[in-house]
């Protein structure tokens, strides 16, 4: 399957459900990095642009659904969970509304823009607000079904979206169910809790793993918060050599972070956390960023090496 980045498969499921159902679009002057250019070319009516004006268009994405119509608010995630916070907060998780941010470009794989704009803190951002359902799709199939859901849930989303066109790990989520894990390879020796692009590249480790004879379970965690926590500590149980887990975020904070808050509450799991380390990005290509920060299958089997020897 050809590779899509997120942020398009976004737009145009926002494009398609525009015709479905009734809610608004409204952008902060990047409709054309977002993708929402698409519903904003078909709908204009219920497309708004905010301007370079990120707190702003939350009050207002705020407001508007306080009047009964769902809203999606987009921009990088840089400025929709950074600049933003005190908004997502208060306007929006503390009265429970129903504004669902949709942020592209996070991560490092914004590439050459540098560290500025490359946001790996925004998981844990929107997991500490109340309320907040937090969303991180794998491929375009699983942001149209991330889409589609969060239009569905009774209250603020995050959807975390990428510049960077990933593989496909299939052409359907429809068995996704929003806080329950996708176990795409099922695994008695090492369980890898992958999220967004990294599921594809856990996947390819596992490959590897099986001609060293190891038995490697690969799950999908689409849905950060809330977390399938009965499902890890399963394989927490399960796995005799104990978990990795894989994100294109800081390792603070974000999924690997949620996996470890999940098991130690159960019962003594080994972890090691495959993502940023505690530092800043930096400018260069996409690709080169990921090999370089170990965001790949090399820096998973590289976590599995340490794990096997403990």
């Amino acid at each position: 399957m050809a590779k899509q980045a997120t942020r398009e498969a976004y737009g145009r499921t926002l494009e398609k459900l525009g015709a479905e159902r009734d809610f608004f679009v409204l952008d902060a002057d990047l409709s054309c990095s977002t993708n929402t250019k698409f519903f904003a070319d078909k709908y204009p009516e219920r497309f708004f642009n905010c301007g370079i004006a990120e707190s702003n268009m939350i009050s207002v994405a705020a407001g508007m659904a306080a009047s009964g119509t769902p809203v999606f608010a987009s921009s990088f995630a840089m400025f929709a969970t950074g600049r933003a916070f005190e908004q997502v907060r208060n306007s929006v998780g503390y009265p429970h509304l129903n504004v669902k941010i949709a942020a592209s470009h996070s991560g490092v794989t914004v590439g050459e823009d540098g560290a500025t704009h490359q946001c790996c803190e925004d998981i844990a951002l929107m997991r500490t607000v109340p309320g907040m359902t937090v969303l991180s799709p794998a491929d375009s199939a699983e942001t149209e079904w991330a889409v589609r859901a969060a239009l569905d849930i009774d209250g603020p989303v995050y959807i975390r979206l990428g510049r960077y066109a990933c593989e496909q790990v299939s052409d359907t989520a429809s068995g996704n169910e929003v806080g329950k894990g996708r176990v795409l390879c099922d695994g008695s020796d090492i369980a890898i809790f992958a999220t967004g692009l990294l599921v594809p590249e856990a996947l390819e480790a596992r490959a590897v793993l099986a001609d060293m004879g190891v038995s490697a379970a690969v799950i999908d965690i689409h849905t950060i918060k809330p977390i399938d926590t009965s499902l890890i500590c399963h394989y927490a149980r399960r796995c005799s050599c104990g978990i990795i887990t894989a994100e294109e975020h800081s390792v603070i904070g974000g999924l690997g972070s949620a996996v470890c808050e999940a098991v130690c509450g159960e019962l003594p799991c080994r972890v090691i956390r495959v993502g940023i380390n505690d530092c800043f990005g930096t400018s260069a290509p996409a690709g080169e960023l990921l090999k370089y920060y170990g965001l790949n299958a090399e820096g998973i089997l590289a976590a599995v090496s340490i794990l096997r020897q403990r």
